[in-house]
């Protein structure tokens, strides 16, 4: 497994249009070797006898339940319209009404 220079940070910083100060730029090439390292680790490990997998933790929905229950009459949800007509809200035209 390779490791980045810092010439090759640098580069694909000017090309991302990363504008990365001296110290930021050292602190991201150790940074990127180590990911580099810790991969090199995970590549040796004998994977075939593991399925793949999408989520590695149960996914559960935390949504309420949907259940139908009463709700605003007309009246009420008209009550608070600065403008109606009729059982209608009137809002102003955005699409080239007059």
């Amino acid at each position: 497994m390779g490791t980045f220079s810092r010439d090759e940070v640098e580069h694909v910083a000017h090309l991302a249009r990363l504008g990365l100060a001296h110290e930021e730029l050292t602190r991201l090439v150790g940074q990127l070797n180590h990911i580099l390292d810790q991969y090199a680790i995970l590549a040796r490990l004998d994977t075939d006898a593991i399925p793949p997998t999408a989520q590695t933790i149960e996914l559960e929905s935390i949504l309420r339940e949907d259940v139908a229950r009463p709700s605003l009459s007309q009246a009420e949800a008209l009550a608070n319209a600065p403008e109606r007509d009729g059982s209608y809200v009137v809002v102003p035209a955005i699409l080239g009404g007059d």
